[in-house]
């Protein structure tokens, strides 16, 4: 089973700040409308569904383990949160990273909203991410978020470098969070194989990389039996020849950095700096404008092969 954000029992780092929002709903003290700002793949979500735990599960058996951030696999809120019929807990997310979130999704969680909560326990309401909200899905949020209701928490994902409109920011408590490199590292080797990170191909390492960067891209290698060590010029032959481009998700929303990788490593060795400097722009405006166009990008790959791959 691929480790999600949702099923992710252990949380990594932001011990500090995880002591913080613990000691500000301790003291009923933790706003209600919260909105989590990091870069994309740093453990937001993952954090999130810790604190949601750590409040549903106060007056629940096998209660969040504070002391070792841990949320415990026998835990009903835990359970009912991972098959998605928590009765105080909604969910909103894109279907994929490059979607936007319906307006049907904010008017689904309207009504939720109007319903009587179990328990007359707090209701959590999880955004993710707002990056995905259009302007209509914003201005829908907007007219619920601004109705004071101290019994209903709202926590919203934003990833750095995308916009938050205003009139959302405005209205919301904003915290930024960041992952130092020792704990990145142990991320990435708790969720994905034994030292999956020091055997990676040293094409796909560079400083940029999240953790949730490489998980992704170690669940890509695993789901298609492709060996970690393989090179980015063969891993792009490989692509084209089995045409994976057209049945993995992941590779369809990721393909334009494996081929920046490639331009990276081309651009080192190449003595014509200028001519490859020039055919990296290239390509990439055309899958770019595949992307946006909906376009058959596969004649720009067979083009990528002949020019380049098969030098």
């Amino acid at each position: 089973m691929n480790i999600t954000p949702s099923n992710n029992t252990t949380l990594i780092g932001y011990r500090n700040i995880f002591l913080n929002f613990k000691n500000f709903y301790d003291k009923n003290n933790l706003p209600n409308k919260i909105i989590f700002s990091g870069n994309n793949g740093i453990g937001k979500s993952t954090f999130v569904y810790h604190l949601i735990n750590y409040i549903f599960s106060k007056k629940e058996d096998n209660k969040y383990d504070f002391d070792n951030n841990l949320i415990s696999l026998n835990n009903r809120s835990y359970n009912l949160i991972l098959n998605n019929s928590h009765p105080n807990f909604f969910l909103i997310s894109a279907e994929n990273e490059k979607s936007n979130i319906n307006i049907s999704k904010i008017r689904g969680m309207i009504n939720f909203t109007n319903k009587s909560s179990f328990n007359n326990d707090c209701k959590i309401i999880l955004i993710d991410s707002i990056d995905c909200l259009n302007i209509n899905s914003i201005n829908a949020l907007l007219k619920i978020i601004e109705e004071p209701n101290n019994n209903i928490f709202f926590f919203l994902i934003h990833h750095s470098g995308t916009k938050i409109f205003e009139t959302l920011k405005s209205r919301c408590i904003k915290f930024n969070l960041c992952l130092n490199n020792d704990d990145k590292l142990k991320v990435i080797n708790k969720i994905s194989d034994s030292d999956f990170y020091n055997k990676l191909n040293n094409d796909y390492k560079n400083n940029y990389n999240s953790p949730g960067d490489i998980i992704l891209l170690y669940n890509f290698f695993k789901n298609n039996n492709i060996n970690i060590d393989i090179p980015i010029e063969d891993l792009l032959k490989l692509i084209i020849e089995k045409k994976l481009f057209k049945k993995d998700l992941y590779l369809k929303n990721n393909l334009s950095f494996f081929v920046e990788l490639y331009f990276n490593k081309k651009i080192l060795y190449f003595k014509q700096k200028e001519k490859i400097y020039n055919l990296y722009k290239y390509f990439l405006s055309r899958i770019y404008e595949c992307h946006k166009y909906n376009l058959d990008i596969e004649n720009i790959l067979i083009e990528l092969n002949g020019k380049l791959l098969n030098e």
